[in-house]
């Protein structure tokens, strides 16, 4: 997809895309800046992010470094971006990430839940007065239809969406315990949070033109594949990568939530691909979303 195409004009516009320097987000940094777009992207690793920057240019791309699993590092990402620019017309919580094992951040909470829901969160969160600051303005949040069927391996039959219960749970640190602790699932729950929070954001900002809208960009060829395949497949990985979408086909619908002329007032909405779908059941009860928003804002409130 080419969203320099006549129909999108980003001239003038900031964007910030978590994850920018690997997998779709070179793709989507590569389009949004052949579309005018000054891009800021967020690297973990910094010689990545600035072979990034030299490669698509160096004066039209910047690098804040930093692990998305950790507030502190957020809180200077989002710092640091406001002091560079004073409007985010564009934020595409693209980064995520899936372990073969459960780990804990430095702030003790469960990695998918970290880099998958809160770093999106959180950078969402303490930028929104430069969103509101650019309205018209969008966030895309990256995330999976895993969160509808956490089968590894989807055979014919009823799709086991993952479960979610925050009865009780007054820390985020009490998420994928690890008890029972499935990768798969995890990843997954954390997804679904995304999403849910996003459903919320989108009702908080509805009058302000700030749109965020969740997309699932299919199963794309990424290293998180990689992570997620069952141990008897992976020594077909490279047969399983070849009907994969490409990071190129993959980014193409995020692009379009992110620069469809079309969808500019579309808000609180979920698609895969360039569908629009139904998440699982519970991300439309209002008690939960009340309780996910309460923990993910307390959360991300704090500082480093």
């Amino acid at each position: 997809m080419n969203v320099h195409s006549g129909r999108t004009d980003l001239s003038g516009q900031v964007a910030l895309v978590t994850g920018g320097a690997g997998g779709m987000g070179r793709v989507i940094t590569a389009e949004l800046v052949r579309a005018g777009a000054h891009v800021v992207i967020t690297s973990r690793d910094r010689d990545r992010g600035e072979a990034l920057r030299r490669e698509i240019g160096a004066d039209r791309v910047e690098v804040l470094t930093g692990d998305l699993g950790v507030r502190r590092d957020l809180h200077r990402i989002a710092a640091e971006f406001s002091r560079r620019h004073d409007r985010l017309h564009l934020l595409v919580n693209n980064a995520g990430a899936h372990y073969r094992d459960r780990r804990l951040t430095a702030d003790g909470v469960e990695a998918h839940l970290a880099v998958n829901h809160l770093a999106g969160f959180t950078l969402t969160y303490l930028l929104h007065d430069r969103l509101r600051a650019a309205a018209p303005s969008r966030v895309v949040n990256v995330v999976s239809a895993t969160m509808s069927d956490t089968r590894s391996v989807p055979l014919p039959g009823r799709p086991r969406p993952v479960s979610l219960d925050l009865n009780g749970v007054t820390d985020l640190r009490e998420l994928n315990p690890a008890e029972g602790f499935a990768p798969f699932t995890a990843y997954a729950r954390a997804k679904l949070l995304s999403t849910i929070c996003g459903y919320v954001f989108a009702d908080r900002w509805h009058d302000e033109g700030v749109t965020v809208n969740a997309v699932h960009p299919g199963i794309v060829s990424t290293s998180i594949v990689d992570d997620i395949t069952p141990a008897a497949l992976r020594p077909f990985r490279s047969l399983i990568h070849s009907r994969l979408l490409t990071p190129e086909a993959g980014a193409e619908a995020a692009l379009r939530l992110a620069t469809d002329p079309g969808l500019a007032t579309v808000t609180g909405r979920y698609y895969v691909r360039d569908k629009e779908e139904r998440s699982p059941r519970v991300s439309y009860d209002p008690a939960t979303r009340a309780k996910a928003w309460q923990l993910s804002a307390g959360w991300a409130a704090l500082g480093g």
